[in-house]
């Protein structure tokens, strides 16, 4: 079993995420006039303008895009907003009135973003969850559902957290903690989070959760009370984003530790993010710089998480998602698997059954600015020397807010992020089969689009075993160099024998799906699903490890006949 460490906290009612929770109508009042300060330090000269353009984007995205969870009064409450707003265009204290009309505009998302902490709501979800997976895990293990009340396996057993623990505990002490993991599932928070509080004994973090989720009541009632405020990624106009920023900004600032999710939304076609959204993400620089104003010595450290899935609950939707916005008409959408609780329990009952493991991959810890930071909380420079973030945001001797420049520091930080995103993502067996499947069909495949291949009937893709073995180990050689390297980290079953690794591998890819991606039969290896195989290829597609395959050598040439 991997090593659980104490609780940092024992006591939850001492966490900071639910001392701003205790009072959460004074935390709204206080949130309300952080976010309208730094809307007027922002845009003070555009209030009139914003306005206009906050109340038409969300009458039209009333109309267009209502969902269950939103307010009754909805539509009713723009249009009356938008006469308002009109109606004080001609009077004499018109900037009076425009700003008691933004003002009540951050109260109003103020309110729907705000969630709360309840200490006792958690502790019954954390011994829930405790006991159900474990108990879950005992019948799945003993495929005898008699015995669900016998010898409990250790959830910690499936969940595997690597990398800078012993740092992320130390730090938690000397700063604020901000985690940016990457993101494939809208069960990342939870594992993320129920990790992170049974095997890291770290207290629970603020984070966004989709407005989406709260679809589904019963989830709704828990992710409400266990420290997550709403997102919806519907609203695009600039006062909500900016109300989205202050939350982030201030909930910081009163110490609370933070989860983001930089990439925004899932990995639509698998892979690991390329690029990120850098809005949330500049909410740490600016705390930092408030906290310098402020005569603080608190620091903010950001710590980069991957976390590695042997198969993800909505790949098919997602993958599907992806195709169809890419290929339009050629695709047709299909329903979020993540809405039917039967498709969760079948999710999570697969991960046990099958001793699927997760991984949690903990990046080196860094300052706002992107810089290394040491157990001791200290930034540092290539060389190793300590560096004074103050001076980071001092000009002309004074600390100053500038725009400009904390978005240059929000890009630099980004940047730093995806580094760390690609050194420290665990390879898995799955991900190497898929990727070395799908590359051999490309290669056979090779004067036709993405689109072409994954529309090709899954009979068209055979080959035989040993071919695929030489593939395979030409790719493990290539991960084995770079791991020594440092650019990469790689499980422990990629040291197993080319046969058990290859079977290790097809068999955790295909657990979850009714259609695998990848089936051995008479020693031909053949997918039931391309469109599948290719969404599991892609998290390591950016890799580009196509360069440490021999195709002569291994006995590949583009197809003619349906097998090779």
């Amino acid at each position: 079993m991997k090593a659980v460490h104490p609780h940092i906290i024992p006591e939850v009612d001492k966490w900071p995420i639910y001392q701003i929770s205790k009072d959460r109508a004074s935390f709204v009042a206080e949130l309300n006039e952080f976010s309208y300060n730094r809307m007027i330090r922002l845009h003070k000269a555009d209030i009139s303008a914003i306005l206009a353009k906050t109340i038409y984007m969300e009458k039209i995205r009333s109309k267009r895009t209502p969902w269950k969870v939103d307010p009754p009064n909805e539509k009713q409450y723009w249009s009356d907003l938008e006469k308002t707003y009109s109606k004080i265009q001609d009077a004499e204290d018109k900037e009076a009135q425009e700003d008691e009309l933004l003002r009540r505009i951050i109260n109003r998302y103020s309110e729907e973003i705000t969630g709360s902490f309840n200490p006792k709501t958690f502790k019954f979800t954390r011994r829930f969850l405790t006991s159900f997976f474990k108990r879950l895990l005992n019948t799945a293990a003993g495929r005898n559902h008699r015995r669900i009340w016998g010898n409990r396996h250790q959830l910690q057993d499936r969940i595997k957290v690597v990398g800078h623990v012993d740092k992320i505990r130390s730090l938690f002490e000397k700063g604020v903690i901000v985690v940016v993991p990457t993101h494939f599932s809208n069960l990342d928070s939870i594992m993320i989070g129920y990790a992170m509080d049974a095997v890291v004994g770290i207290p629970a973090f603020a984070y966004g959760a989709g407005l989406n989720l709260y679809d589904m009541e019963l989830v709704a009632y828990f992710i409400n009370r266990l420290g997550a405020y709403k997102v919806d990624r519907r609203k695009k106009n600039p006062i909500y984003l900016e109300c989205l920023k202050s939350m982030a900004c201030y909930s910081l600032q009163k110490g609370v530790n933070n989860l983001f999710f930089p990439g925004g939304t899932r990995s639509r076609n698998g892979s690991i993010e390329k690029r990120l959204k850098l809005g949330l993400l500049g909410s740490v620089i600016e705390s930092q710089r408030i906290f310098i104003e402020e005569g603080s010595d608190k620091k903010i450290f950001i710590f980069p998480l991957v976390l590695d899935y042997h198969f993800v609950l909505e790949a098919k939707y997602l993958i599907n998602n992806y195709l169809q916005s890419k290929g339009k008409e050629k695709y047709i959408k299909q329903k979020d698997q993540y809405k039917s609780y039967r498709k969760i329990m079948k999710f999570i009952w697969s991960i046990f059954s099958e001793k699927s493991e997760i991984t949690l991959s903990i990046g080196q810890p860094m300052d706002v600015l992107g810089n290394p930071v040491d157990g001791e909380g200290n930034s540092l420079d290539s060389k190793g020397s300590h560096l004074d973030l103050k001076d980071y945001f001092t000009w002309a001797g004074e600390i100053t807010p500038d725009l400009q420049r904390e978005t240059v520091y929000t890009k630099m930080l980004g940047d730093k992020i995806l580094e760390s995103y690609y050194v420290n993502n665990v390879v898995l067996s799955s991900h190497l089969v898929a990727f070395a499947a799908f590359r051999i069909l490309m290669k056979q495949y090779r004067d036709q689009s993405i689109f072409d291949i994954v529309n090709l009937p899954p009979d068209e893709f055979n080959v035989r075993i040993e071919v695929f073995y030489a593939v395979v180990n030409q790719l493990r050689k290539g991960l084995e160099e770079w791991e020594s390297e440092e650019k990469i980290m790689l499980a422990e079953e990629i040291e197993l024998p080319i046969e058990d690794l290859v079977n290790d591998g097809i068999k955790n890819l295909g657990v979850y799906h009714p259609a695998k991606p990848l089936v051995i039969n008479e020693e031909i290896l053949s997918t039931n699903d391309i469109k599948l195989l290719y969404f599991y290829h892609n998290r390591l597609e950016n890799y580009k490890l196509h360069r440490f395959i021999n195709w002569e050598e291994a006995g590949i040439s583009p197809k003619v006949e349906n097998t090779i």
